[in-house]
Order: structure tokens, then sequence, then C-alpha cells
């Protein structure tokens, strides 16, 4: 039987892929100004246009930030312009007051099935639970039910989900080592729940949108498994295609 021939990579992908490994093993930061094009190409031997060419990739793909004057970082969730990557909820009165987050509770356990394919843990691996509420202007909008690699997150309570001023995924990052580099959502429309209705302050049955998103760090590891209920009767789900 013919054997397969191994699948070229153009060398400005390997140059990315080296790169990734950097940010993956930690050697430059979230929010941190990596190395000059001019340093990478002599640190990788190629040239300052292959360089460029990974590095606008990178940038296309939310992982640097090119600032000008200033050089290329490492993109952070602590920018408040990456927090709409990946909440898509928009007021329908075009209200752009941001949500504010309640954390409700947060315990330990063990993975079952679902949770751990998912992850890909182990069956019966610790794992973090959060649940909490999205509320604007004071309205609840969204019940979350996060669940979270235990070993990973290991430290996360319910104190430090009350005392965080910052959004859920910037906690990760700064407290955790975990940046959410990518997601994957599933939509549903689904109707509320007896505990969903009351969390909500709708009446059970309420139509509302379910929204189950995988969010994967480096290495395209999944990190968290998120599922959501959200109320629209007064917001909607925006997505950009291109």
């Amino acid at each position: 039987m013919a054997q397969e021939s191994p699948t070229f990579s153009p060398l400005y992908r390997q140059i990315k892929n080296l790169m990734l490994q950097g940010l993956e093993a930690g050697e430059w930061h979230p929010g941190e100004v990596i190395p000059s094009e001019a340093e990478l190409a002599a640190r990788f031997s190629v040239s300052q246009g292959t360089v460029r060419k990974a590095i606008d990739e990178m940038a296309a793909e939310n992982l640097l930030v090119r600032k000008q004057g200033k050089g290329t970082f490492v993109a952070t969730h602590d920018d408040p312009r990456s927090n709409f990557r990946f909440l898509r909820l928009m007021s329908l009165d075009g209200d752009g007051t941001p949500p504010r987050s309640v954390p409700l509770e947060c315990w330990r356990a063990k993975a079952g099935q679902e949770a751990a394919r998912v992850l890909c843990l182990e069956p019966g691996a610790p794992i973090t639970i959060v649940r909490r509420l999205l509320t604007y202007s004071g309205k609840p909008v969204v019940v979350d039910e996060i669940y979270l690699p235990g070993e990973v997150f290991r430290g996360l309570t319910l104190e430090v989900l009350q005392d965080c001023k910052d959004s859920l995924y910037s906690l990760f990052e700064s407290q955790f080592g975990m940046r959410m580099i990518r997601a994957e959502e599933r939509l549903r429309a689904v109707a509320a729940d007896r505990s969903s209705a009351e969390l909500l302050k709708v009446p059970e049955g309420t139509p509302l949108l379910s929204v189950e998103r995988v969010a994967y760090t480096y290495g395209d590891k999944p990190v968290e498994w998120r599922r959501g209920l959200y109320l629209t009767s007064g917001h909607c789900y925006v997505n950009e295609l291109s």
C-alpha cells in the first residue's frame, strides 16, 4: 500500500507554530511585548518577511496585537475590546452598558462522563463548577453554569469570584495563567425550567436561548465548558460573519 506523503507546511506557518509553542510555554505572557521582527528573524534563521507573515496571521486570530509605534504584544483579556469576542449579547435599545457578573455558587466535584469527554479529562477527575448571573442595568439576563478542570483552577472559590472586578476570562488569565484563545458554540431554543425561571425572574416556560460553549487555550486544549441560558426579550445574540 502506498504511503501518504507528509503534509507541506509553508515556512511562515512553521514559524507561527514555533511562536505558538513559546506562548504556550509562557515565554511571552499576555500583555507583554514580543521580540521585534528582526530579532525573531535572527532567532529562527528566516527573513523578516517570513516572520511578518506569521505575525500577521497570529494578529488576525487575536493572538497578538500590533500597536503603532510600540511593537507587537501578546493579546490579553484585560483589553476591553477582547470581551466582545466572546460575549455576543447586545441590548436591543442600543444601551452599551457592560453586564455585571453575579457569582451564585462555586464548588468542587468529580467529572461525569459528559464533562470528562468535553474537557478531555478522565471520568471522576476533579472539576470546579461555577454558577453565575449576568445582569444588565440590574436585570438578570443570563444564567451560566461553567465547568472547569479542577487541577488547573485549584484555588477558585466563590469568595475569589465575588472579589473579582474584572471579566471572568481576565481572572482566569491573571490568577490561573489560562488564556482563552477560541471558542465553539452551539445555540438552540429552550423553555425556562423552574430553576432558570426563578433566577431570571420570568414565568416558567418562557422562551430562552441556550448557548453551549467550549473554550480552548493554546495547543487547542479545552479548558472551559459553559452552558448559558439567555433571556432575549430585550437582547439579541450578535455574530459577525466574514
